[in-house]
């Protein structure tokens, strides 16, 4: 028979159990991870330097055709007997009695000089040269005055007057900046169709070295959207940290160019790359770009790894149904 309990002898109270943490199925760091992050790093990197570039182009080019659009302007050649300066006031007097035009401006022997300075150096004496005569007129945008009856008054009362409108040019950089749009789109396009197979195979990768784990899963009556959620997981880890450092240096590259750029105005260094590449400031809009570049890239490749992840569950799951058709199926 059992020995009663003494009074006042307090029963041993049993430890408090332990939920020990549970640990992600695959783990946080590996080569492959780490491999695919420092690709994912550079192909934000190009991706953002291409829609900084993009974004540079259309800046400089519509400041271009804003300027462009809103002169045009009247050459006076040089003739035997003819009073240059009388006539470019009667030239700007006849372009400013057209509806639509605002101020004119006769360019003076200075300005003309300094124009020609980079081809013909200082101290020119335009008396001795043929050279034309510009008067500038400034015209409204939204309502622009008729080009052709100008040019032909100017034709009629100047003959050595000629009227140039500027919309070749105008033509021409609305075609250069439409094709570097084009151009720009292309290559984006060529990015994110690299990074999305580069994670499709990375993906392959990982389910091949832990194949193991996933059939452990489905032993085990894990749903493959719970898999595919892991996987999905650990790749927006890896795409948010690969395509925030790609991002961050190309923004910091553009900040860099651009404190360089305003710093060295007036240089030979700065006006040459101010001549060839515009202005290396994007602005808001460009930095939001290359924001939205990092975001559309890790969900890019998020969800690239979730539908490669439920396709290979699903191979998983017809080579267990019949492992005789695991043959036609391709390799994990």
């Amino acid at each position: 028979m059992a020995r009663p309990k003494a009074e006042g002898t307090a029963t041993p109270r049993r430890a408090p159990m332990r939920v020990r943490p549970t640990a992600p199925i695959l783990p946080p760091s590996n080569i492959q991870g780490n491999a695919l992050m420092v690709v994912i790093a550079i192909m934000a990197f190009l991706a953002c330097l291409t829609l900084g570039a993009v974004t540079m182009v259309r800046a400089t080019a519509t400041g271009w055709q804003s300027e462009i659009s809103r002169e045009i302007t009247i050459q006076i050649k040089p003739s035997e007997g003819l009073d240059m300066d009388a006539t470019l006031e009667k030239a700007k007097n006849l372009a400013l009695g057209f509806v639509g035009t605002q101020e004119g401006t006769i360019m003076d022997d200075a300005a003309t000089a300094r124009l020609l300075e980079p081809w013909l150096g200082t101290g020119l004496d335009l008396n001795e040269l043929p050279v034309p005569r510009l008067v500038i007129i400034t015209i409204d945008e939204q309502n622009p005055p008729d080009f052709v009856a100008m040019r032909d008054l100017l034709s009629k009362e100047i003959p050595q007057a000629f009227l140039d409108d500027h919309r070749t040019w105008v033509d021409r950089l609305v075609s250069m900046a439409s094709t570097t749009v084009w151009i720009g789109t292309g290559v984006l396009i060529l990015v994110f169709t690299a990074m999305v197979l580069t994670v499709v195979f990375a993906t392959r990768g990982v389910i091949s070295g832990n194949r193991h784990i996933v059939e452990v899963l489905h032993f085990v009556g894990a749903e493959s959207a719970f898999v595919a959620r892991e996987f999905q997981k650990h790749f927006l880890k890896i795409s948010l940290k690969g395509s925030a450092a790609g991002s961050a240096v190309a923004a910091i590259l553009f900040a860099i160019l651009g404190a360089w750029q305003a710093s060295s105005r007036a240089t030979p260094e700065s006006d040459q790359a101010t001549a060839l590449f515009g202005t290396f400031s994007l602005g808001l809009a460009g930095y939001l770009g290359i924001f939205a570049t990092m975001i559309v890239i890790a969900l890019l490749t998020t969800l690239t790894a979730r539908f490669t992840v439920m396709r290979n569950i699903d191979e998983i799951d017809l080579i267990r149904s019949d492992p005789g058709r695991s043959d036609g199926l391709p390799a994990s």
